[in-house]
């Protein structure tokens, strides 16, 4: 394993993952995100507070962390132990605002930095400023420094929070601390030691293979209780062992019944001796302080894979849910972009006004004079649906086609930002999606004046069209009897019902004929061929401009799905990133 600030490849590796857990963003309220959040932060923590800085300095003084439950007694057990009061013990809960790290004074050089616990501020001495917590300020805050003479040279006692506490940032930073801990001292009292909370991190530590000693403390040592005492450690140790904790050192401080009772809040020196004396052998034997230190090292690096998993799979979650999300809109526009091009080319528009529009102009004066009997007859039959009134221009048709295309185009656009609605609606993240896209989810500002641009610059696009195909010596008179708008109105009929579709009623049907009027003229004056390119023409110009127009609001929702900020590649950074680690691992071992 890498030794001292080698700059090995593993350490240059677990920098890389920490880099990648500090840049993760799981920002949509997927269930379980929440605690995919909560490892992640903890995987960071465990690399910034522990892996990080041991692997940098392996020999730095091995850190005991004594933790354990509501009332066990742990900061009188590390008072005893130093046989000074350097952390606040009592009755009142939580009794500690800040957790206290006791190192000697030689070793200060290790804790003053940022090597451990970066994130926490550091403050220095023996009493607790601000004294005990409150109501109002109940939660830890900082590191405070406390050096003793009487912690052995090679290690620091830290007295963390309670890891029940009724304060979710002390137990949060309890379970930070445990984290960077080299060793795990847990205590707990004849009474709780079955507590269910600091068995589920008793387990997390043998899953990582942490060096963990539990003190059983507050031990009843009146007549009688020696069969209790048995009874209890025997328990306790079967519950270690069935724990993967077999191995653990197991401690005995008996409560005082003699006389010999506890001064100034400290435990007889007989009661805290068996361990004051582990931890000063532990200290002074570098082999065995190495193999606490490499057994906790080692169990956390193990432990990295299954650690890591959720947090990756929470990140391909985040992406997978976006994507859907994504999808959503595209699928939403697409249904809508495929019934707008079906309305706008199957004869759906020669109805209503453009329909009568139509009628009143083929209807009535001298359009179709030159065209054969046939047509002749066609118009006499659109003629006779019409009630007198003069002999209208073919502007009324032009505006009628404005009216009608741009109604149709926000149509279609409501339809697929209400089905998007709809869609995002059953989704896990959809109610987070709908809050962010908020403007995004009704047609932006302006859009019907677009619309009706589009259409007026699409109908001048026909009359060019038109115009254009009118240059020729053979159609030039014939473009000029009729007029380019009369010509330009009957083509952009012709484009509305330029595919097949079946009539569905006396009103569609009459609308096939007007379809039929307008083509016959535009072939006597064109011919057949120059009229399907003609129309095809203008049918892709007409199609091409709603597209980019309804691509307006389609790309408004994307965008704000965007801003959400889901990492989609993040999940594989990760992977790669743990990969590299175990390679790592491979070339140091």
């Amino acid at each position: 394993m890498s030794g001292a600030g080698d700059g090995g490849q593993l350490l240059t590796a677990l920098e890389r993952l920490r880099g990648e857990l500090d840049g993760l963003y799981l920002p949509l309220d997927l269930p379980d995100a929440g605690r995919s959040r909560t490892a992640a932060a903890g995987l960071r923590d465990q690399l910034d507070d522990y892996l990080l800085p041991r692997l940098r300095q392996i020999d730095a003084p091995l850190l005991a962390v004594v933790g354990g439950s509501t009332g066990a007694g742990k900061s009188t057990l590390v008072n005893s132990l130093l046989r000074e009061r350097i952390s606040r013990a009592g009755a009142l809960r939580p009794t500690t605002r800040a957790p206290v790290l006791a190192h000697h004074p030689d070793d200060a050089a290790w804790f003053t930095g940022e090597r451990v616990l970066p994130a926490l501020a550091r403050s220095t001495g023996a009493e607790e400023p601000g004294g005990p917590a409150t109501a109002e300020s109940p939660a830890a805050s900082g590191l405070r420094l406390v050096a003793s003479t009487a912690v052995p040279v090679g290690l620091a006692l830290l007295d963390a929070p309670d890891v029940d506490s009724v304060v979710d940032a002390n137990r949060a930073l309890a379970v930070q601390l445990l984290s960077a801990a080299d060793l795990w001292v847990f205590v707990t009292t004849a009474s709780r030691y079955a507590d269910a909370v600091p068995w589920e991190l008793l387990a997390g530590a043998a899953r990582r293979g942490a060096s963990v000693a539990v003190v059983l403390d507050r031990v009843p040592s009146g007549p009688g209780d020696a069969a209790v005492l048995r009874e209890v450690r025997g328990h306790l140790a079967t519950m270690l062992r069935d724990g993967g904790l077999g191995g653990a050192p197991l401690f005995t401080v008996l409560e005082s019944s003699d006389g010999d009772a506890a001064v100034d809040g400290l435990l007889p020196e007989a009661a805290v001796a068996p361990l004051r004396g582990w931890l000063d052998t532990l200290a002074g034997d570098a082999r065995q302080r190495s193999t606490v230190v490499r057994r906790t090292l080692t169990g956390a690096l193990d432990s990295l894979p299954d650690r890591l998993a959720p947090v990756a799979g929470a990140a391909t979650a985040q992406s997978a849910a976006a994507e859907a999300l994504r999808a959503d809109v595209v699928a939403a526009f697409a249904v809508g972009r495929e019934e707008l091009e079906t309305e706008l080319t199957d004869g759906t528009l020669l109805r209503g006004e453009v329909l009568a529009r139509w009628q009143e102009f083929v209807g009535t004066g001298e359009l179709f004079r030159s065209l054969d009997a046939a047509v002749g007859r066609l118009r006499d039959r659109l003629g006779a649906l019409v009630r007198g009134g003069p002999a209208p221009g073919p502007e009324p048709v032009g505006e009628a086609v404005r009216s009608g295309v741009a109604d149709l185009v926000r149509a279609r656009c409501v339809a697929a930002l209400d089905r998007t609605r709809e869609r995002w609606e059953t989704r896990p993240a959809g109610a987070q999606a709908l809050a962010v896209a908020g403007p995004a989810l009704e047609l932006p500002d302006g859009f019907d004046e677009r619309v009706t641009r589009l259409v007026r610059d699409w109908q001048r696009g026909v009359l060019d069209l038109v115009r254009a195909e009118g240059e020729g010596r053979r159609t030039r008179a014939r473009v000029l009897s009729f007029g380019v708008n009369a010509l330009g109105v009957a083509l952009m009929v012709v484009v509305f019902a330029s595919t097949a579709f079946i009539p569905t009623g006396a009103e569609v049907g009459v609308g096939v004929g007007a379809a039929a009027v307008g083509q016959r003229l535009l072939e006597a004056v064109f011919g057949d061929a120059a009229v399907r390119a003609l129309a095809a023409q203008a049918r892709a110009d007409l199609l091409r401009r709603v597209d980019e127009l309804v691509d307006v609001p389609r790309r408004r929702l994307v965008e704000a799905l965007d801003g959400v900020g889901v990492d989609r590649e993040a999940a594989g950074r990760l992977e790669t990133a743990l990969a590299d680690v175990a390679a790592a691992r491979a070339v140091d071992a």
